[in-house]
């Protein structure tokens, strides 16, 4: 399996970047979401990879954050009549943290609109991924809608750990809210769950 690729990025389009890994040329597959953040022609890159065998080629896929090659492999693992080529279109079409909302939320309309996705298409995404998105998703899509400051920030943050390590979102809110009154603001979002999973 590659894991990533690292090296001198050698031609950039919005759907595959070529990146010379000593000498070796790989053509790997992206998201719109990932050629926004490459460096120009010439920098040095580091993809994310994700490697699909089929019987007439091997495909390489990248990504510039572990979120978006997780969301890619959730699609193409976990629903039905999902290949890699849609996933990667879910991908330039929404970003990871909405893409989980939506699900988590059901909002088949917001997941409809993204270029590729029919109705039942995205009834059976909400259908396969909401248990394996729960409350988190909820809670980071609430969080997008919202400006936060740093410090609302770190709270979200540690929040979201806790949600992950099976607390409900009410609780994980007060629990970091009042680790928060007693070691001050400059405490770290790891202070914070420790704090709360202390108590």
């Amino acid at each position: 399996m590659i894991n990533f690729v690292r090296g001198k990025l050698v031609e950039a389009l919005p759907t595959k970047a070529v990146v010379d890994v000593n000498g070796i040329g790989y053509e790997v597959l992206i998201p719109l979401s990932s050629f926004d953040k490459l460096p120009k022609p010439g920098g040095t890159v580091q993809l994310l990879t994700h490697l699909s065998v089929r019987e007439d080629a091997h495909v390489l896929y990248g990504f510039m954050t572990e979120q978006e090659r997780e969301l890619f492999r959730m699609l193409i693992q976990h629903v039905k009549g999902i290949g890699p080529k849609l996933a990667l279109n879910i991908l330039s079409g929404t970003t990871p943290r909405m893409f989980r909302g939506a699900v988590a939320n059901g909002d088949i309309q917001a997941l409809s609109g993204i270029s590729g996705v029919g109705k039942k298409s995205a009834e059976r995404i909400v259908v396969d991924l909401k248990d394996k998105i729960g409350a988190v998703g909820a809670w980071e899509a609430e969080s997008e809608k919202r400006a936060l400051s740093d410090s609302d920030q770190k709270i979200n943050d540690a929040v979201l750990a806790l949600i992950a390590l099976g607390f409900k979102q009410e609780d994980a809110h007060k629990t970091v809210k009042a680790a928060l009154a007693v070691l001050g603001e400059k405490a770290t979002i790891e202070d914070l769950v420790r704090a709360s999973l202390k108590k």
